[in-house]
């Protein structure tokens, strides 16, 4: 059988960069939905087997906004200590779901399509679900990343607002990068981001 891939949606994040007139980024309207229901979305069209969405900050408002779709979603109490708490948090709701692997989707990353996950997922099936794969953007390493579940104590003993990078950089596994173009670099942290990709700023 070939290995099993799990997504982890963040969403817990408080989006600092955001001037407070401007909302949530991650409730921002793209394609006439939500931005969090757009990335849930394109995750659970992928060939993974489960998809986990992570809130914290508004996370009623995050929730309300995911009604009725076939995912998992965790709150992370812990949000305001970073982003590894809610790494940590989905990958192991992963893991226990018995996921060969976890692919790691920041929630605000418009550019990412469905097919980019499933050339990380096919990519990361390939090498027998040993590796960790990245996506990347003319050499350059960026997200989505899967990481296999052999890295899960490490995982869980990040701490601080990190993600993966140094963990990929220090693990000794090998690392498959596969170009998915400019969305690999690409997420919109700011009201002046939501317009260059194409999104409309919902004020609180």
């Amino acid at each position: 059988m070939k290995p099993s891939v799990s997504i982890v949606v963040l969403a817990a994040g408080e989006a600092t960069r955001m001037a407070p007139s401007c909302g949530h980024k991650l409730l921002a309207m793209f394609d006439g939905m939500p931005l969090v229901r757009r990335s849930a979305l394109i995750a659970k069209a992928s060939t993974a087997h489960s998809v986990i969405v992570v809130v914290g900050h508004r996370q009623d408002d995050i929730r309300g906004a995911l009604t009725d779709l076939p995912v998992r979603i965790i709150g992370n109490p812990n949000y305001r200590a970073g982003m590894s708490s809610s790494l940590a948090a989905g990958f192991a709701a992963a893991v226990a779901d018995r996921a060969d692997g976890v692919l790691i989707l920041l929630a605000d990353m418009p550019g990412v399509s469905t097919d980019n996950l499933n050339r990380l997922i096919d990519a990361f099936q390939v090498a027998n679900g040993a590796a960790i794969v990245c996506a990347a953007s003319e050499g350059m390493r960026g997200n989505p990343v899967i990481l296999p579940r052999s890295l899960s104590d490490s995982v869980l003993s990040l701490r601080g607002d990190i993600g993966a990078r140094d963990l990929i950089r220090t693990s000794g596994l090998q690392v498959i990068e596969v170009e998915i173009g400019a969305a690999a670099q690409t997420d919109v942290d700011t009201a002046e981001a939501i317009v260059a990709a194409g999104g409309i700023s919902v004020g609180d």
